[in-house]
């Protein structure tokens, strides 16, 4: 199982994040990128850590 986080001092709001979640877990709220929906229920394909030029996503294994 997977659990995915957005560090929101690191997130600058571009949205590919957003964009290129397959289980649509994460959205824009405002300037800053969020879990939407059930942190746990991260399919782990790591899309969202490998897009988001910052760095503030990652996904961890539990």
């Amino acid at each position: 199982m997977y659990m995915v986080m957005v560090d929101e001092e690191k997130c600058t709001g571009c949205g590919e994040c957003a964009g290129s979640c397959p289980a649509k877990l994460l959205a824009l709220n405002g300037k800053k990128a969020y879990v939407c929906g059930d942190c746990t229920e991260c399919l782990g394909c790591l899309t969202c850590v490998t897009v988001c030029p910052s760095g503030a996503v990652t996904v961890q294994e539990y």
